[in-house]
């Protein structure tokens, strides 16, 4: 017997995210700190602690005093590019500490 109602793993795990955005929006601010290492390179994460999304705010912790000040600079472009790479509007500042 054929299957008239069948759907491909992508559609399913499409519908899912769908019904649960909180989960959707956990993974989009994963794929924000994920990101941060892929955007900025191996440099900055060298000197990077910490970083996580806590109500649309990326924390980024640095260790040294010269690159939190390079960073502070850019923030708003880097606040796009993040969001470009996640591909949703996930946070809107970045606070360097």
């Amino acid at each position: 017997m054929k299957r008239t109602n069948t759907q491909s793993i992508g559609e399913i795990i499409r519908d899912f995210m769908e019904q649960n955005p909180e989960l959707q929006h956990k993974i989009l601010e994963i794929r924000i700190e994920r990101a941060w290492r892929e955007v900025l390179g191996p440099v900055v994460t060298q000197y990077t602690r910490n970083v996580y999304v806590k109500e649309g705010i990326l924390y980024v912790f640095l260790t040294s005093s010269v690159l939190r000040s390079e960073l502070v600079l850019c923030r708003e472009r880097l606040v796009k590019s993040l969001n470009e790479y996640a591909g949703a509007e996930v946070i809107h500042d970045i606070l360097i500490r």
